[in-house]
């Protein structure tokens, strides 16, 4: 097939290389024209050294160029930025086929999920062409053919079907999941987690710390996701704790990384300048408070992650508020 694939960051990359080593002709395109160039001339991503591109992917910043003709778009841009490009898109012509997300976030002021921001471009609240690939993966190990297992979602049988034809290779498993809301939501969320785990982390916490935050992380996320129309069992999954897990202890997660550089005294647009990439947790970690402000649901984590972002909080002191929340029984 004629893929059209937006941004080139080391997941649309890795993607992009996956998609053309099973077949199919992919034009990728870079917002920024030299990022094109090098990559066109290079084969080669500056994140992902010594790993070269398939030859059959080639590389543009010319929109209409890499839009022209194509049988499926798939995005991999950032979540504030997949807005303002599909209505870029729109505008060179009508989206008559598949669109492929593969950005994890929630949009800030509307609390929509990716899949409803597209559907919204193109005027309907659930596009039938709309589905997304989600789960625990880093370009890192997928660029080096590593065991890698994800969920493939849309609002429709056949979307779903054909993320799962157009990526699946012996490495690389898509597993389907027809709760496209809760897909999104558990793999925007756990980049707030992620951000937390990282803080602990540099202020050294221990790996015990880290695994509270994660367990009372997912109790978060279960608790708002009712808002947002998903279905709470999805967060069990890949999609849900799968994600949580690699973004909160990689190496290779920047959320991770971001937090760590957080505890290091960096101020977040000095650590954000530092990962050199997005960070999608401080975008969202917006967006999810909102929602959780909106309906009255107490985010704990995600509020106190908020404080240390945008209002100058401590880590040292977000951790001592946690530590004296009062003690409530668990519930699961």
């Amino acid at each position: 097939m004629k893929i059209g694939y937006l941004g080139a960051g080391t997941w649309g990359f890795a993607l992009a290389s996956v998609l053309a080593n099973n077949g199919h002709q992919v034009t990728v395109w870079a917002r920024d024209a030299n990022v094109a160039q090098l990559l066109e001339k290079e084969r080669t991503h500056p994140k992902l050294p010594g790993v070269k591109i398939h030859p059959a992917v080639r590389f543009t910043s010319d929109l209409e160029q890499a839009v022209a003709g194509v049988e499926v778009l798939v995005e991999s841009v950032t979540s504030i930025g997949v807005r303002p490009v599909f209505q870029q898109v729109q505008q060179i012509g009508q989206i008559d086929v598949p669109v492929i997300l593969t950005s994890k976030g929630i949009e800030q002021g509307s609390g929509l999920l990716l899949p409803e921001v597209v559907s919204a471009v193109l005027g309907v609240d659930e596009s039938p062409l709309v589905g997304c690939l989600s789960g625990p993966s880093h370009a890192e190990d997928l660029v080096m053919n590593l065991p890698t297992s994800v969920v493939g979602s849309g609002f429709s049988a056949h979307v779903i079907k054909l993320v799962q034809e157009l990526f699946a290779t012996p490495a690389f498993r898509i597993y389907p999941n027809s709760d496209v809301r809760g897909v999104c939501f558990g793999g925007a969320m756990k980049n707030i987690i992620a951000i937390a785990c990282g803080i602990a982390e540099g202020l050294g916490c221990g790996d015990n710390t880290k695994a509270a935050l994660m367990t009372r992380g997912l109790h978060e996320m279960r608790k708002l996701c009712t808002v947002t129309n998903c279905r709470p069992d999805t967060l069990n999954g890949l999609a849900g704790m799968g994600d949580l897990c690699v973004t909160c202890m990689s190496r290779h997660s920047r959320n991770y990384r971001f937090g760590k550089l957080l505890s290091e005294g960096l101020s977040p647009e000095g650590a954000r300048q530092k990962i050199g990439m997005a960070v999608e947790g401080v975008y969202t970690c917006v967006s999810a408070r909102q929602l959780a402000h909106k309906h009255q649901i107490p985010v704990p984590i995600t509020e106190v992650t908020y404080q240390i972002l945008y209002e100058g909080l401590d880590p040292r002191e977000a951790v001592k508020a946690l530590l004296q929340r009062a003690i409530k029984e668990e519930h699961l």
